[in-house]
């Protein structure tokens, strides 16, 4: 179910670093190497699967950006909000 726009504002206070670009949780992460950011994507890889709740991401060299939404769900899910609290716990 999609969040509300008052719901989203309180989730994004517990993820800093995250904010809203084009009506989706946004994260640019920047590494020390391309094999640091490399990895992470690799961890990730994992725990995504896991949920099957797959980002919108792009790297370059040691650069990461990250973008979530539930396609199904025309929005902001709990599922993006979930998926944020263990990209972050993976860095």
């Amino acid at each position: 179910m999609r969040l509300s726009q008052e719901e989203i504002e309180q989730e994004l206070k517990n993820l800093p670093g995250w904010s809203i670009v084009n009506e989706k949780l946004h994260r640019k992460i920047e590494f020390e190497s391309f094999n640091q950011a490399f990895g992470f994507m690799t961890r990730a890889a994992k725990e995504i699967e896991k949920m099957n709740h797959h980002p919108e991401w792009f790297n370059v060299y040691n650069k990461i950006t990250i973008e979530l939404m539930t396609h199904d769900a025309g929005g902001i899910t709990k599922n993006d909000i979930n998926l944020a609290k263990i990209l972050d716990s993976l860095k």
